[in-house]
């Protein structure tokens, strides 16, 4: 009986860790610093490649790019929710 004890309170450590886990990858993928510094490297890598193919306004027109990563992480959030409002309805 002892022993059935530890082995549950082994696997109840092992689904706490792995919830840890999956709530600090959520916390990322959802954190306004992900998405600001992956809209900074896109930034700077659009500026770099408008600049080495010869265009003029790189630093203007590597904000399209940005943006459009920008605007797609803040419209996602109402999408997922009418996908799976609309998906659940099955």
């Amino acid at each position: 009986m002892e022993e059935e004890i530890q082995k549950l309170k082994q696997e109840l450590d092992t689904i706490k860790e792995r919830n840890n886990r999956v709530e600090g990858d959520k916390a990322w993928e959802t954190s306004y610093f992900r998405v600001i510094l992956i809209s900074l490297i896109t930034y700077v890598l659009a500026s770099i490649t408008f600049y080495l193919i010869g265009n003029p306004n790189y630093f203007l027109n590597a904000l399209i790019p940005t943006l459009g990563y920008f605007l797609s992480t803040q419209s996602l959030p109402f999408i997922k929710k009418w996908w799976i409002n609309k998906s659940s309805r099955k």
